[in-house]
């Protein structure tokens, strides 16, 4: 990642030789690529694009914003994921057994709460694993048996975290997700920025809270605060590209906008709904709302459709639920935050409705446009 234009030449130089005496490419690996400016990364340019350089860049950052787009669109990126729990206890394990590269000649015993200590604070890294593990065995005397033995407490020491009761397949995983989402939905940000902060401290996976809290947003905060699920969504999007630990900050956000939000769940609603369809019988479509392609028009579908744009205030009371089902509701609006307005519009629309399909009983398909102007207004001087 020092390297400068002059280091470089001599690569290409070496390698443009290695592919005219012996036809084979050279592989040039450059770590920390982000660290290159524009003019270096550049001048790699012209010889991947020849093919005497196969060019294999190792960075941190996102590539897409760090590496010139000439590059990135010759490049395939993958993308190196923070192991399992299972993938860093095995890791760790091999460290443990394996003489020649790990402690393998050496007589370790290591608790296994130290393990899940050491599994949980590494945060997928297995570097991270690995530092610690040499700390605790480096640091700790071997004992009257020869036996060197790690403990929670060596561990705790060798890492410098105090370890937390909190399992991510137990009970406390589940537990502390449920006070945290409590917390969010009882509108209470401090507690909930202290079970953020627990979880976050144990190792839980930043995209498990996110994922909940974009459930919360559109099941608890719902339609009071439509932002709420963009602030949630967008909270997530941001983490991907940031990473921990500054990812920690557009999730504390979120959790706090969230918190602080007006809160509804009629989006609930739809389970009424829902239920209603599993149990109903065969209901036919009212012939205006059916599709008029396909032949449709020539079968009399849709020909008493009224486009509600054409009419006054661009709402029109026409039939919208099947014959057996006019006057049946199944969203109601709560009256906290713009989930108020909403209400009160739906009212009108609602009353409007009613009241002409309930005038025109022989003809409930739609409703005219000057006959919704006079309703409109005799509700709005209410």
């Amino acid at each position: 990642m020092f390297a400068g234009k002059r280091e470089l030449r001599e690569v290409i130089k070496g390698a443009r030789e290695r592919r005219k005496l012996y036809g084979i490419r050279t592989i040039l690996f450059v770590d920390e690529v982000h660290r290159w400016n524009k003019a270096q990364q550049d001048a790699l340019l012209p010889h991947v694009e020849s093919g005497e350089i196969v060019l294999i860049g190792a960075t941190t950052e996102n590539p897409y914003f760090e590496v010139i787009s000439a590059l990135v669109s010759r490049s395939r990126i993958f993308q190196f994921r923070a192991l399992s729990d299972s993938d860093t206890r095995e890791v760790l394990r091999q460290a443990i057994s394996d003489a020649k590269r790990g402690y393998g000649a050496k007589s370790i015993d290591v608790s296994p709460e130290a393990m899940n200590h050491l599994v949980a604070v590494s945060g997928g890294d297995a570097r991270n694993a690995l530092n610690a593990l040499e700390l605790a065995v480096e640091s700790n005397d071997v004992d009257t048996s020869g036996v060197i033995s790690i403990t929670l407490e060596v561990a705790q020491e060798s890492i410098q975290r105090r370890a937390i009761l909190y399992d991510r397949d137990g009970d406390a995983h589940y537990d502390t997700i449920s006070a945290f989402i409590k917390s969010v939905r009882g509108s209470d940000p401090d507690a909930a920025l202290y079970w953020l902060a627990k979880m976050i401290y144990a190792g839980e996976s930043a995209r498990f809270i996110l994922r909940r809290l974009i459930i919360l947003a559109s099941e608890d905060v719902g339609m009071a605060d439509p932002t709420g699920l963009l602030i949630a969504t967008t909270a997530a999007q941001a983490f991907e590209y940031i990473g921990m630990p500054e990812g920690v900050y557009p999730i504390v956000e979120a959790t706090i906008y969230l918190s602080t939000a007006p809160k509804s769940n009629s989006a609930k609603s739809y389970f009424e709904a829902y239920t209603l369809v599993e149990s109903e019988g065969q209901i036919d479509i009212p012939n205006h709302l059916k599709d008029v392609n396909r032949d449709g028009e020539a079968l009399g579908h849709g020909t008493e459709y009224v486009y509600p744009h054409n009419e006054a205030g661009h709402h029109i009371g026409q039939q919208y639920m099947p014959n057996g089902l006019l006057g049946r509701y199944f969203y109601q609006p709560s009256d906290q935050g713009y989930e108020k307005e909403v209400d009160k519009r739906l009212q009108r629309w609602r009353l409007a409705q009613k009241a002409v399909l309930g005038m025109e009983a022989n003809n409930m398909n739609h409703l005219r446009s000057n006959l919704i102007e006079d309703v409109t207004i005799q509700i709005r001087t209410c």
